[in-house]
């Protein structure tokens, strides 16, 4: 044996057994659609995913809210004007002099509610532009008490009504009648917007030549309701256990007669009417989520309305234009040549008239016709040249490969060539493009109908582009009013585009079965 060498017993040099040989394991692997690895690669985009979930419940809110809402776009209240969001509480902060501090409270006193937010408030003295000393407050108000009594004709079969609901729900709606008379005998003619005043039920004082509240902390003031020796008291038609008694033997008159006695003039607490009014609706009492706006919209309901519009009109237009564009496309990329030429000059033709010229035709040639519809045919117009445009090229991208030269030389028609082989390669950049149109649409409907372009603000329509409009002016005063509107538009444009990306990459054929 030579050194180096291993000697190797012959009994162990044996025959390996034919059974259990050993070899390659057989590669198995599960076969993946094109939509299930396009899944695979937008879901590791977790901006894409956010956006999505956005997305999704700025359209659930859309569909769902006007539905559940107990209020419409058509619904104005005259009294619930600019009230502020019941989301932030419902309370606005508020500074104003003296008189117009305990005119506030004087509501709180008659109708027993905190006009003034747990009666809290910060005074100060201050300057005015005459350098007099003046005494200033700042504290907060609950919008939705605030409107206090409100003076009201009602008719006869309306007073009993509303005397029938104050016994059964032991509520006051009614309050006793006031006489100017008695401020006017004191101190002077009172102004005219004093006298119109339903919250003006107590006795005023002169300041600086001004009639002012004589409502304190120490006294609740002297009121100066009518009593039933007065003119016409007898008559008020008052008959409800709910009253508010005067000092001593005293009572109080509770309406005018007005039109012949066919009608009464009434202190109305509208908080409380405003119960009785939607008693048999789904209204318990006011709330606007959003707030309201200047004409007494819901900002909730309209702006869901006005989503679910901006929804509606534009996955209809981009679902039309895809369909067109698709189509018009696909004939000029795989045909080619003449066709190609004579297509591609009417769609420049087309695609050079500015988009305002062409609304502003339609609404000149349309005059009359639904607005709505007007937006439908100007977006349509044009809008589907984009889509064709990329469709052309991706047919001039893959008519030529290898799979569709052999389908044509197994005999495969022109139509099952392009939408059978070709197309469903386009899909991807079709559908990215056709999400991202989405978007861009509902901006430009907002923009029209902001700038006053396209008018729908009409009946049961509106959207958000109005209520952008609407709540310009009150920027700096009411900014609820345009504060959700603004929300909802650019959480919808930003997660949009943040989706659009996230599906660019999905479908990106150059990355199919790529792994991050």
């Amino acid at each position: 044996m030579k050194p180096n060498e291993i000697s190797v017993p012959k009994e162990k040099l044996v025959f390996a057994s034919s059974e259990g040989r050993l070899h390659d394991k057989e590669l198995v692997t599960k076969p993946i659609s094109y939509f299930r690895d396009a899944w695979n690669r937008f879901k590791k985009n977790k901006a894409s995913i956010a956006a999505a979930i956005v997305i999704a419940i700025l359209g659930l809110y859309a569909i769902i809210a006007p539905i559940v809402s107990p209020y419409s776009v058509s619904y104005k209240d005259p009294y619930y004007v600019f009230t502020a969001p019941k989301i932030f509480g419902g309370t606005r902060n508020k500074s104003g002099n003296e008189a117009t501090f305990l005119a506030d409270y004087a509501i709180s006193v008659e109708t027993k509610r905190d006009v003034i937010v747990n009666n809290k408030y910060k005074s100060y003295v201050t300057e005015d532009a005459y350098k007099k000393k003046v005494k200033m407050y700042d504290y907060k108000i609950d919008t939705y008490y605030n409107v206090g009594v409100v003076y009201m004709n009602l008719t006869v079969d309306q007073y009993k009504d509303i005397q029938a609901y104050q016994d059964a729900n032991d509520v006051q709606i009614i309050y006793p009648w006031t006489d100017m008379n008695k401020n006017k005998v004191q101190y002077g003619e009172i102004p005219p917007q004093v006298v119109t005043d339903g919250n003006i039920w107590y006795q005023l004082k002169m300041s600086n030549g001004k009639p002012v509240a004589d409502v304190t902390y120490d006294s609740e003031g002297k009121p100066i309701y009518t009593d039933i020796y007065a003119p016409y008291s007898d008559k008020d038609g008052y008959t409800s256990k709910m009253r508010i008694e005067g000092e001593g033997n005293y009572q109080y008159s509770y309406a005018t007669p007005v039109q012949n006695g066919n009608a009464y003039k009434v202190r109305i607490d509208y908080y409380n009417y405003y119960r009785y009014i939607h008693a048999d609706e789904r209204i318990d009492k006011p709330f606007f989520l959003f707030g309201t706006t200047n004409s007494g919209q819901d900002i909730f309901t309209c702006l869901a309305s006005g989503a679910r519009f901006s929804f509606i009109l534009a996955i209809t237009v981009a679902s039309v234009n895809m369909f067109v564009g698709a189509l018009y496309g696909a004939i000029e990329g795989y045909y080619g040549g003449k066709i190609d030429i004579i297509m591609e000059r009417i769609v420049e033709i087309l695609n050079a008239v500015p988009f305002m010229i062409v609304i502003t035709l339609l609404k000149y040639h349309m005059e009359g016709t639904s607005h709505v519809l007007i937006l439908f045919i100007a977006f349509f117009l044009t809008g589907w040249i984009g889509m064709a445009g990329r469709t052309r090229m991706q047919f001039y991208r893959f008519k030529n490969q290898e799979y569709v030269l052999a389908a044509r030389t197994l005999g495969a028609k022109d139509a099952r060539i392009m939408f059978k082989h070709i197309f469903p390669n386009s899909l991807g950049t079709l559908i990215t493009s056709s999400v991202l149109v989405i978007p861009s649409m509902i901006f430009s409907e907002t923009s029209l109908s902001y700038l006053g372009i396209i008018n729908l603000n009409s009946g049961s329509l509106t959207s958000v582009g109005t209520l952008l409009a609407n709540g310009q002016p009150y920027l700096v005063t009411y900014p609820h009013i345009i504060l959700f509107p603004s929300i909802y538009i650019c959480l919808l444009m930003l997660s949009f585009n943040l989706f659009g990306n996230g599906l660019r990459d999905a479908f990106n054929p150059s990355l199919r079965g790529a792994e991050d």
